[in-house]
């Protein structure tokens, strides 16, 4: 009897220690920018957890851990649904943008697919060349 009141009793602290946090978030509203998963160069290195930002005239790209990643003249190349074997890394739901911009760089950063239009509007793909 003692062992369930226990259990009763430390449901019940975690119960109200999760419903405190909850209401902290919400009392904080959403967070900025776009969550995404980052690899940086295209196609090398492993994928990093960050958001992007696309305040003062140009997009930027932050990851948890490491520098910010400015964007200058950031433009969407591809777009792709992930591997079998990104998708162990990264949500198999997401989907993949490949980036370049200014001084030949490029980048993957995978959204979830109802990011997706907020990232392009961030990062938007380039015009179609006229008579192409």
């Amino acid at each position: 009897m003692i062992e369930i009141v226990a259990v009763v009793l430390g449901a019940a602290g975690a119960g109200w220690l999760l419903r405190r946090k909850h209401l902290r978030r919400v009392v904080a509203g959403p967070a900025a920018g776009i969550p995404c998963m980052v690899r940086n160069p295209a196609g090398a290195g492993r994928w990093r957890p960050g958001r992007v930002y696309a305040g003062q005239g140009t997009a930027r790209c932050v990851p948890g851990r490491g520098d910010p990643v400015p964007l200058p003249g950031g433009r969407a190349t591809a777009v792709r649904a992930p591997s079998v074997k990104e998708a162990m890394s990264i949500n198999p739901g997401s989907r993949i943008v490949t980036c370049a911009y200014d001084g030949g760089g490029t980048i993957e950063i995978a959204v979830m697919a109802l990011d997706l239009r907020e990232l392009l509007e961030t990062i938007p793909e380039p015009e179609p060349e006229p008579g192409s």
